[in-house]
């Protein structure tokens, strides 16, 4: 059996996880160089700094920290974008000391690369949003782009100004030139990827989360991303309810089963009103903002992961329709957007917390990450955003 939980990386997924091992006694250990939130959770038993997954010496160092801390033969969890692409390839070498429930990269790569995303989704018949592909500015220019449009990095993770974004919206061609010229100026132009944005928020927004063992589901529920920040495209989710999404459902494992996956995962679709179809937007191989909702639904993925790990028994649950999950600070300022724009009324937002079984970070046995997170968001948009 392992001997505990290794972290990298992360925020409130990486947060929701290790209450979740922390319930059932499984010790959690921390590595990160970014938010400091999960370690201030009572859950987490040891905090490690590290220069970050793309660091030259990133792998040398958890070896290290393994072999000097007595951490051999943990599960080791990726949970940030940077962390799964670093532990994917790696795999090989990280597997002589950790446990990982990860595919290899040449594997992975299929769904956290867009482009090969778009690719495998075509080839399985999957929706995807219209993308487009460009090689320089002067041949974004010159084309055809149906408005508004998105930008996003080719995979999540990293520093740059896109990544840190996520996502840019531009509405015409003279807004669509500079944020793309930005965003090609700082990581090239093959790491761009242009895309129609769907109509509708947050509403038109679900998800498919599980685990997964060598190519089959173990544990899966479908939910609604109901409100999230910005409103039309969502930097975060703030308010998730359980929903049932057979056509989410349906997908994921056509695209999962095409690349054997395994370990635990996010997938995002939005359902286009246009044209009825629900189409492939993203997919996390990772703990997601929202972990948190899988506990408090029925479906505890991160004990089953700990379970499936070790070889234990796992038994089929099926999550509570309508539990919901909510991120405070940044759904008040999404319901206020959506009051404004006569969207929401008052009311019910109000109704709305009667289903809330799970909250970002406030929990009433381990409320320090809820007492921090605030003034570390603060400080994380001044450093990164303001300042920078």
């Amino acid at each position: 059996m392992a001997s505990g939980v290794v972290i990298l990386g992360g925020a409130h997924g990486t947060l929701a996880l290790a209450r979740s091992l922390g319930a059932i006694n499984v010790p959690v250990f921390l590595v990160s160089n970014d938010t400091p939130l999960p370690g201030w959770s009572r859950h987490v038993s040891g905090k490690f700094l590290w220069s970050g997954p793309d660091a030259p010496d990133a792998v040398s160092c958890l070896l290290g920290l393994a072999a000097d801390h007595n951490l051999r033969g943990c599960l080791l969890v990726a949970g940030g974008d940077g962390e799964v692409r670093m532990v994917s390839q790696s795999l090989d070498v990280l597997s002589t000391f950790y446990r990982v429930a990860l595919p290899p990269w040449d594997c992975l790569r299929w769904v956290c690369e867009k482009p090969l995303l778009y690719q495998r989704a075509a080839e399985l018949g999957l929706a995807v949003p219209k993308t487009y592909a460009f090689g320089s500015a002067e041949e974004a220019s010159r084309s055809d782009i149906r408005f508004p449009v998105v930008l996003k990095p080719n995979m999540g993770g990293g520093n740059s100004r896109l990544a840190r974004a996520k996502v840019v919206r531009a509405d015409d061609m003279g807004a669509f030139l500079a944020a793309y010229e930005d965003a090609v100026d700082d990581i090239g132009a093959r790491n761009v990827v242009v895309q129609q944005l769907i109509p509708g928020g947050g509403e038109s927004q679900f998800s498919y989360a599980a685990l997964w063992h060598e190519g089959k589901p173990v544990a899966e529920f479908t939910a609604r991303r109901s409100r999230q920040y910005p409103v039309d495209f969502g930097y975060t989710s703030t308010f998730v309810e359980v929903v049932d999404c057979p056509q989410a459902v349906a997908a994921s494992r056509r695209l999962l089963s095409s690349i054997r996956h395994h370990g635990l995962v996010e997938i995002e679709f939005k359902h286009d009103a246009r044209d009825g179809t629900l189409k492939l937007l993203d997919v996390n191989p990772r703990p997601w903002s929202w972990f948190g909702l899988a506990s408090a639904a029925g479906v505890d993925l991160g004990a089953t992961l700990w379970s499936m790990t070790n070889g234990i028994g796992v038994e089929t649950r099926t999550a509570q329709m309508g539990t919901a999950w909510m991120y405070l600070a940044r759904d008040m300022v999404a319901a206020a957007r959506l009051a404004v724009r006569g969207q929401l009324s008052f009311g019910a937002y109000v109704r709305s917390f009667s289903a809330v079984k799970a909250w970002a970070t406030f929990a009433p046995n381990d409320l320090m990450p809820s007492l921090l997170d605030l003034p570390l968001t603060v400080w994380r948009v001044l450093t990164r955003r303001v300042l920078k």
